[in-house]
């Protein structure tokens, strides 16, 4: 089995920070007095509290917070991957490692505030409390104060990991900013997520090659659209769209074809999801009882099955965005690729099975052209960000796209 850092990839710089940090720990906790530790402990080997991961998409942020939590809690403090410490941190078991995924558009206050409450409690297994949250950029004002609060005194055996785009201050704010120590994680090359599928998944080499390429060196997205033929189906209709806008109500039935689809596929990845957490919901509050008190918990439990349905439409608008978001990458490397073309720039295409496409826009638009359709993409891209509503930012965005 490979070692804890495998995954990882094209991070060797990062690999290293890590390593010298989880072999500093380990050597903390070996010691038993304040000698010992100034003995054992690598005093290059920068070990904190508090971490922020930063990158682009695809940059393997949450990747790398996983593999430094399994070294942490590796009994050789190296991240073999094969002790039970690391092999029930990534596989998302393990007692004293807790994950905050943000399933909605926010991570709220009370939810930090009991994840900060739970993190103060002492390791079970005699190591580390590990607190990785994906998404940091996500915390709302109050969830990032009460978070504030446990980096700026954190108990002894705990470390925090946070995710986030960057470290600009509409990402982590500038306080809990100044208490981690920064991990800057680089996207990588095509040929290095290449072979990651290959070895990992076994997905064939041409295929891969050709999804790490499609999708600018994004692990996730490759895999997907290696594994999944609706992925590709989808991606080969938000990559006719160029063609499709030959006026202005083309370019609003594009528009909600675009939203259309990224609301199917919403809905499809969190259907089941959903179902079977009102199932298991109601089965808890008693549903289905014929007993004296039935009929009063089933009037008591409208509140919890409302905040379930709440934080469900949540998910859901979540996983529209993303969906949509993933469309206009794909619709974004293809006005990039007819930019490079006008340019002559000696770069490979993003979408090679497109390239005569976006080489006759390439002729077309020229350069000035290509360049503000990219620009459109990319401002419709930042619309929705600022919770702009989809639809509107799309029907601008194709309007501008037919315009040129």
């Amino acid at each position: 089995m490979p070692d804890a850092f495998a995954d990882l990839v094209g991070q060797d710089e990062a690999v290293q920070t890590l390593r010298r940090a989880a072999a500093a720990a380990a050597a903390v906790l070996r010691a038993t007095d304040e000698s010992e530790v100034a003995a054992g402990a690598d005093p290059g080997g920068g070990m904190t509290h508090a971490w922020i991961f930063t990158g682009p998409p695809g940059s393997g942020r949450s990747v790398a917070a996983r593999a430094f939590a399994a070294a942490l809690q590796c009994v050789h403090g190296t991240g073999c991957g094969e002790c039970p410490g690391c092999h029930t941190t990534l596989a998302g078991t393990h007692a004293d490692v807790r994950l905050v995924v943000p399933e909605g558009l926010s991570i709220g206050v009370n939810e930090m505030r009991a994840l900060v409450l739970r993190a103060a409690s002492t390791p079970s297994g005699g190591r580390w409390q590990v607190v990785i949250i994906e998404d940091a950029d996500r915390l709302t004002e109050a969830a990032g104060n009460a978070l504030l609060k446990a980096v700026e005194e954190p108990p002894p055996r705990t470390v925090f990991l946070l995710c986030a785009p960057s470290t600009h201050p509409d990402d982590i704010s500038v306080t809990i900013r100044s208490r981690c120590r920064v991990v800057p994680l680089r996207q990588p090359a095509a040929e290095a997520v290449a072979e990651v599928l290959v070895r990992r998944d076994g997905i064939d080499p041409d295929v891969a090659r050709w999804t790490a390429a499609a999708t600018q060196g994004h692990v996730g997205r490759a895999r997907r659209l290696a594994r999944d033929p609706q992925a590709r189906v989808r991606r080969e209709a938000v990559l006719a769209v160029p063609r499709r806008l030959t006026g202005v109500g083309a370019a609003f039935d594009a528009a909600s074809a675009l939203i259309e689809a990224a609301e199917a596929e919403a809905e499809a990845s969190v259907v089941e999801v959903d179902a079977a957490e009102r199932a298991a919901l109601e089965t808890a509050l008693g549903a289905g009882g014929t007993g004296r008190g039935a009929a009063g918990a089933a009037r008591g439990a409208a509140g919890q099955l409302k905040d379930l349905e709440r934080r469900q439409k949540s998910r859901a608008t979540r996983a529209q965005r993303d969906a949509l978001d993933r469309a206009l990458v794909d619709l974004a490397a293809f006005y990039r690729d007819a930019l490079t073309m006008a340019l002559g720039a000696p770069v490979s295409p993003v979408h090679s099975d497109t390239a005569e496409l976006a080489e006759a826009g390439a002729r077309s638009w020229r350069a000035e052209g290509s360049l503000r359709r990219l620009e459109a993409v990319l401002t419709c891209r930042a619309a929705i960000e600022a919770n702009v509503k989809p639809r509107i930012a799309v029907e601008a965005m194709m309007l501008a796209l037919w315009k040129g």
